[in-house]
């Protein structure tokens, strides 16, 4: 049977969900493989090092969102266009974020876990 490289990470979900932190894993795992260069700038990669990029990409992401990106072929482009659509999620959850914390009390929770649970998702 061929070689078929499992998932890394959690793909890419069309929900929006997860997308702050597909950004860091897939970001992560390319400069693990020295092809980070390959999202960041124009720049003058072989077709090898733009193909496994591109490969990587449509891998981690949602059934959904590949056939919406069917026709690119550059990684910077798709990662580019993927930007786009989710880059608000920042401005949505950063205030969200502060809001949370900013009424975060202690005594509010039965057990220390249940609290670091909580402040360790709004630092995330």
């Amino acid at each position: 049977m061929a070689n078929i490289e499992n998932r890394k990470f959690i793909a890419l979900d069309i929900s929006e969900k997860n997308y702050l932190s597909w950004v860091l894993d897939v970001k992560l795992h390319l400069s693990a493989k020295k092809l980070r260069h390959m999202i960041e700038e124009e720049n003058a990669s072989t077709n090898e090092e733009r193909a496994t990029a591109l490969i990587f990409l449509r891998h981690h992401i949602n059934d959904g969102l590949k056939y919406e990106y069917l026709t690119v072929e550059n990684p910077l482009e798709l990662w580019q266009n993927l930007n786009d659509r989710f880059e608000h999620l920042k401005a949505i959850v950063l205030p969200k974020a502060l809001n949370d914390w900013s009424q975060l009390r202690f005594q509010d929770f039965k057990t220390i876990s249940e609290y670091n649970s909580t402040l360790f998702k709004i630092v995330s």
